[in-house]
């Protein structure tokens, strides 16, 4: 009887919700490019005529920059198998719609997600009639849910964690999430030990499958590669120079490693993880003291020894990775939750992060005893951890040899959650 009546309370404060978050949405979406990109299909308004829609398809579910490059590499696996097929990618984010445009997948059409309403949720269903959802890593709106449970659409969740805070506050509302969880009809799991605790949640035992993560899969990641026009601007700062990336860093984290990496005598190089920050990160390390070069606005530094390369673009992190010597791992020193450090581990550079790297346990854990990654505590550890590494070519090598050994255990996952969407799977362990 609870699950009713948290149902109506939600169906009442939705509207509120969206009506006090809409100015900052829209001010997000505006510094991310979003008008023109078709934002009126998160209301389910869409503007392409009907019969030219790819109806009755595999629909993938993303949100986030990194949750759509998984779908994308899910999608290049799949259309190597069946070539032709034609599939929807619906997205939450306008970074996220960029950079699933930009995939440029033959046969894709690419969308935004509809917002939770259950008009908007309809409109969606009947425009488009998946033949199954699936989301990656994703967020299970209520409204989309029990409408495809009604419709008989399977909704099946990939790549799925669940962080031990995420399933303490689960359970505290088991009562209000299992009915939700229970409509699930396959869980692919990333980890042995996440089968009970989606379990617990309300999913049958024979729906939890553990086939690793495509995300950690080295086997069906894109490689990264140097750009020539990376290349070409990396070398205005000093040929030869040692990079230091910094990789999807968060408020505050560009200036504090700024200033350790120039005592290195490295080149600090910064990828923040929301590309219209540029002038909050441009600020706080001119404050630093530093010259700062915006990619997006790329001219050679009148001083290299005091430079830094801010890097503001959407989509380019993995090539600018194989241009680092070491990269550091953002959103793990001030921030919270830490993130991907598999591109940098599959393009054999040697890894560090702070403390803050809970999303992705409990493979950091693994990288660290295996000797594959450097876990700091502050700017005095982090220093000591890059001098040793810069000064080393047989110490990042081998740190790459052992963070490769550890990914080695998610090779192959992408190939068995595909094996599951397409019903060819069989009860899986790794």
């Amino acid at each position: 009887m609870l699950f009713p009546l948290v149902l109506a309370i939600y169906r009442l404060l939705l509207p509120v919700y969206l009506f006090v978050a809409m100015p900052g949405w829209l001010v997000r979406m505006g510094q991310r490019g979003g008008f023109g990109s078709g934002l009126r299909e998160r209301f389910s308004i869409y503007r392409p005529p009907l019969e030219d829609e790819p109806c009755g398809q595999v629909h993938l579910h993303s949100v986030s920059v990194g949750e759509t490059m998984i779908a994308v590499k899910l999608l290049r696996a799949w259309q190597a198998r069946e070539p032709g097929k034609r599939f929807v990618l619906a997205v939450g984010t306008a970074t996220g719609h960029a950079v699933a445009v930009e995939a440029a997948l033959p046969g894709v059409r690419v969308t935004y997600a509809p917002v939770d309403f259950r008009l908007c949720v309809k409109r969606y269903l009947n425009r488009f009639e998946p033949s199954q959802i699936v989301l990656v890593e994703g967020e299970m709106w209520p409204h989309l849910m029990l409408a495809c449970r009604k419709r008989d659409v399977p909704v099946r969740l990939v790549n799925a964690r669940m962080s031990p805070r995420s399933e303490r506050r689960y359970r505290k509302l088991a009562p209000v999430v299992q009915p939700i969880f229970g409509l699930l009809d396959l869980v692919a799991a990333q980890e042995p030990a996440d089968r009970e605790r989606w379990q617990a949640l309300g999913v049958a035992v024979e729906k939890v499958q553990v086939t690793g993560s495509s995300k950690f899969d080295p086997g069906a990641a894109a490689k990264p590669e140097q750009r020539v026009e990376f290349a070409a601007m990396l070398e205005a700062f000093g040929k030869d120079r040692h990079v230091v990336l910094a990789a999807s860093t968060h408020a505050g984290e560009e200036a504090w490693l700024g200033k350790v990496v120039r005592e290195t005598g490295a080149l600090f190089a910064v990828v923040p993880r929301h590309a219209e920050r540029r002038a909050e990160v441009r600020a706080d390390l001119e404050k630093e003291g530093f010259e700062v070069v915006l990619r997006s606005a790329f001219r050679p530094p009148a001083d290299p020894s005091q430079a830094c390369l801010v890097i503001d673009s959407t989509g380019e992190l993995r090539d600018w990775t194989a241009h680092a010597a070491v990269v550091v791992i953002g959103k793990s020193i001030l921030g919270t939750g830490g993130q991907n450090p598999a591109e940098a581990i599959i393009a054999r550079r040697p890894v560090l992060f702070g403390p803050h790297m809970e999303n992705f346990e409990p493979l950091v854990t693994s990288l660290v005893a295996a000797g594959g990654a450097i876990r700091f505590r502050d700017a005095a550890e982090l220093k000591t951890s890059l001098e040793r590494l810069l000064a080393d070519p047989a110490l990042r090598s081998k740190t790459c040899d052992a963070a490769a050994e550890v990914l080695h255990g998610h090779d192959g996952a992408t190939g068995r959650i595909l094996d599951l969407l397409q019903g060819t799977g069989k009860t899986l362990e790794v």
